[in-house]
């Protein structure tokens, strides 16, 4: 039997065009999960790896949808090869267990690790120097401006919570802590 697994690391992404690939390369059941790859215990992953038995296939469409790191990358195709698992990723090629395959498949995964820990060097960078800016403030920004949240507070005076939430579609919450801002 042919498997496929999607990953996505966030909720705000979508995997629908792996879907698609796996799909179209002959897979028959496609395993799919939102889940960071950095963390080991994906749940529906684990069911694949308990679902797999000698003779199937596995098809991901990156070498770092199973895995993050060289050494995890490593432990789940050896648990695949010893299985019988063949493992397919589609932007690379069939890897096979052999001494060449399994050459290919420690640099491909130590390439993947490196990459992942540059971007993770260079996000680091830019927020330190972020950080030096006068204005910096950390967590996503204000959806409403000072000057909208003033407004709705004179609103609140002559209005509940409720109606200045309608008029303004500032929510209750931030009207609260706004209010207990001021108030200091």
């Amino acid at each position: 039997m042919i498997y496929g697994y999607a990953r996505v690391s966030t909720k705000a992404q979508d995997f629908e065009s792996q879907l698609q690939t796996l799909k179209a390369e002959g897979c028959t059941e496609i395993y799919s999960e939102k889940f960071t790859g950095t963390k080991t215990n994906r749940p529906i992953f684990r069911q694949l790896l308990q679902d797999l038995k000698a003779g199937d296939t596995l098809k991901v469409t990156k070498l770092d949808r199973l895995a993050r790191n060289t050494k995890e990358g490593i432990e789940v195709i050896e648990t695949l090869f010893a299985k019988g698992v063949k493992v397919h990723v589609l932007n690379v090629g069939l890897i096979e267990d052999t001494t060449m395959g399994r050459f290919f498949l420690q640099t491909l995964l130590a390439v993947a690790e490196m990459e992942r820990n540059m971007i993770i060097e260079r996000t680091q960078e830019g927020k330190a120097f972020a950080k030096q800016k006068a204005d910096f403030r950390e967590g996503r920004p204000n959806k409403f401006s000072k000057k909208q949240i003033q407004h709705a507070l004179v609103l609140l005076e002559s209005h509940s919570y409720k109606q200045v939430e309608e008029i303004t579609g500032i929510s209750k919450s931030t009207l609260i802590r706004a209010k207990k801002k001021q108030n200091q």
